[in-house]
């Protein structure tokens, strides 16, 4: 089973969330300080990954490569960030979706080919990544690692013989699924989305420098200012000869992660033409106009369900209050395998606030339920600490589906809606009301641009063709 890390740092029990994708940031600024800019930018990204760490730096003439298991701040210090010399970076901090957490798999990818040195930090997964290893293994293709990324990389250098621009294009071709990549060269910065827009990447600038990164809030970190988003299906080339653009592959249609507005972004990032903030507010007005209940207080289960209470409890006109408090300063701990201890994990995240609770009629707001298990929980701790009724709401409609595109959502008979009916999961968790936002509310939020998202994790409406059940999972190349 699955295990989450309580707010990026520490204590583990078993995940009621989807678990975090990547981040990837890169820089290309002759006169900075590019590595340094890069681990500020990937400490704005540590929300989209806890696993490990890294950055390459190249000079013009080869690339360095620092990475390890951890969070930013444990993979990196003022030693090694003034160890690189270089004008042009990338980073990455990793949620693993395939291949283990280990540091084979750590990235960035550093590897020479025939046309120099090459080193690649992807955030996505690649949904048809069996039959390609497979294909390249049969011909001769040597593996190190465990991730669809060096599957990536070893195309790349198959397509190489007539540039790297060329080699992209006939890999964007054959590579199925969800991504954006980084690329690093000696002398250039390649920036590379997916068809479908499905996985984020933006495009910023500092002074003369140019940036791309998973999200915007990372350009506000580093001082930059947001250019725009790359476009799906686009190839972004950054160099001595500025940012150059092609778009060689396109789909059709637009299907970016709706789950990133939900719960993967921060709030105050801009995506595809989006405040994430802003519309997080609207799924909670949305919401309380589907779910009108009696109740007292509206309470979060912060962070990812704060910004939907308030727009619930405005929308409502039920107070807002901080019902739960999150302890933030959490250790990394091992959790025995006893129950009465795993259930300690919550207790050490999310302590209740008795004075407010007590005797009142609560409104819980969250973004998502996976497993129920840790929604139960906190149910059941609200009810301890005084709470007179419990209403559970959130701010997406039911996960019954497997994501194949980047998001661990755990297998599909792991999801309780996938086999629950409402009343049921209702019952499950202990709630005296349960209501999900619908998808047709979830889509109004974004009006003309309802049409230009991926929901395969509530609807089945998968965008591109998934794997076969053999050929998925996390483990699948292990």
């Amino acid at each position: 089973m699955a295990e989450e890390y309580l707010g990026g740092s520490g204590g583990v029990w078993p995940a009621d969330k989807p678990q975090e994708e990547c981040g990837i940031f890169g820089i290309y600024g002759a006169g900075l300080d590019v590595a340094r800019i890069t681990y500020y930018g990937l400490y704005a990204l540590q929300h989209r990954g806890q696993e490990s760490a890294g950055i390459a730096v190249g000079d013009g003439e080869r690339i360095q490569l620092i990475k390890d298991m951890g969070l930013v701040s444990d993979v990196f210090n003022h030693e090694k960030l003034s160890s690189f010399q270089g004008h042009l970076a990338v980073g990455h901090v990793r949620y693993s979706t395939t291949g283990s957490s280990h540091p084979v798999n750590a990235q960035p990818l550093v590897f020479r080919y025939a046309r120099g040195m090459i080193g690649l930090a992807h955030n996505g997964n690649i949904a048809n990544i069996t039959e390609l290893r497979s294909h390249l293994a049969s011909t001769g293709a040597v593996f190190q690692s465990s991730t669809d990324s060096e599957v990536i990389v070893n195309l790349i250098a198959r397509y190489s013989q007539n540039g790297l621009a060329d080699a992209i294009h006939k890999c964007m071709v054959d590579i199925k699924g969800g991504y954006a990549i980084l690329l690093l060269t000696e002398k250039s910065l390649i920036g590379v989305r997916d068809p479908f827009g499905i996985r984020p990447l933006c495009l910023g600038r500092k002074g003369d420098a140019h940036i791309l990164a998973s999200e915007s809030c990372a350009l506000d970190t580093v001082g930059a200012e947001l250019v725009r988003d790359v476009e799906p299906g686009e190839i972004i080339i950054i160099d001595e000869n500025g940012v150059n653009s092609r778009k060689p592959v396109q789909a059709g249609r637009r299907a970016h992660c709706i789950f990133e507005y939900i719960y993967f972004a921060r709030p105050d990032s801009r995506m595809d033409g989006f405040s994430v903030s802003k519309v997080r507010r609207e799924m909670g007005r949305q919401l309380a106009r589907e779910y009108p209940v009696e109740a007292d207080l509206v309470i979060p289960v912060p962070d990812s369900g704060t910004t939907a209470a308030r727009g619930f409890a405005e929308q409502s006109g039920i107070p807002f209050e901080e019902g739960l408090m999150k302890n933030r300063y959490i250790g990394r701990t091992f959790i025995q395998p006893t129950q009465s201890i795993r259930d300690l994990g919550v207790r050490l995240k999310l302590n209740p606030v008795r004075d407010v609770l007590n005797g009142k009629r609560v409104v819980v707001v969250d973004d998502s339920i996976v497993r129920g298990t840790t929604s139960g929980k906190i149910v059941n701790m609200l009810r301890e600490f005084g709470a007179r009724e419990v209403h559970f709401c959130l701010s997406s409609p039911p996960v019954k589906k497997s994501c194949y595109y980047g998001i661990d959502t755990s297998n599909e008979e792991e999801l309780i809606a996938a086999h629950k009916s409402l009343a049921e999961i209702k019952d499950f968790i202990g709630a005296d009301g349960l209501h999900y936002l619908s998808l047709e509310g979830l889509l109004g939020v974004f009006g003309e641009s309802r049409d230009n998202f991926c929901t395969a994790c509530f609807s089945g409406d998968y965008p591109v063709a998934i794997p076969k059940p053999y050929e998925a999972g996390k483990y699948v190349l292990e």
